[in-house]
């Protein structure tokens, strides 16, 4: 899986399964952009990824297209989006505030629409390849996640639908759908201390009887975005170690 003199958007890619994706392009010779809202973490991972960092809010279609304008100004193509971004507020339907319904919608579903939109403009004249992250919860239902599994199922549908539209123009557009990754987001939002002991029973829910760890779910990310992956559209990929196979 070779990028040499591509470039590759990550939102989200300041941390988690997003650094890690940024990290597996650059190895692969990519030229990365990292789009994430945490100047600090972005930063850091530009510098170690050789990249750059574009520091905003996905939920806002201004900075998402601005992201892509500045992506081409300063390299003059766009071959990869990947978006990574994503929030999670664990609480079930009837206690889940207008905000935080709201917040989740912004980020994990309008951020990723937002994304799509401006870079399928800009790879129309070449072509190109968007990875969206799913999850296990997308399709899924879960207790206590209600607005979040509400978020993916519609990030995998979107997927589908940009997918039929660009099948013929050269843009290919998948996602990957992680379960259960050892990620800042696994342990978030938790209503009991994050330790060894939780996390253990949370490992011992896979089938597998562990959790992924990022670059796990970047290799599929990798090769989704790449030619091995060629006649790969609208496909909903799982990474779960077979959660979704019971």
């Amino acid at each position: 899986m070779e990028f040499k003199d591509k470039v590759v958007i990550v939102t989200g890619g300041a941390s988690g399964m997003g650094a890690a994706t940024a990290q597996g392009f650059a190895e692969a010779g990519a030229r990365v952009v990292i789009v994430d809202r945490n100047a600090e973490l972005a930063a850091q991972v530009a510098r170690e990824t050789g990249g750059q960092a574009l520091i905003g809010d996905v939920s806002d279609s201004r900075f998402c297209a601005a992201a892509v304008e500045q992506t081409l100004a300063q390299h003059g193509q766009l071959d990869v989006l990947v978006n990574a971004a994503g929030v999670i507020v664990r609480s079930r339907g009837e206690d889940t505030s207008d905000e935080a319904w709201n917040r989740i919608m912004g980020v994990n579903l309008n951020g990723t629409f937002f994304m799509c939109r401006a870079a399928i403009r800009a790879m129309k004249p070449r072509g190109g390849a968007i990875v969206n992250f799913g999850s296990i919860w997308g399709d899924l239902g879960a207790v206590g996640v209600a607005a979040y599994c509400a978020s993916k199922g519609a990030v995998h549908n979107l997927t589908r639908a940009l997918a039929l539209e660009h099948a013929t123009e050269g843009i290919r557009v998948n996602a990957v759908c992680p379960g259960e990754v050892n990620t800042p987001m696994l342990r978030s939002e938790r209503t009991e201390p994050v330790t060894p002991e939780l996390m253990a029973r949370l490992a011992a829910t896979v089938p597998m009887g562990r959790l992924a760890e990022p670059v796990e779910i970047a290799h599929m990310v990798l090769f989704l975005a790449s030619e091995k992956a060629s006649y790969m559209t609208g496909s909903l990929v799982l990474v779960d170690a077979g959660f979704a196979a019971r």
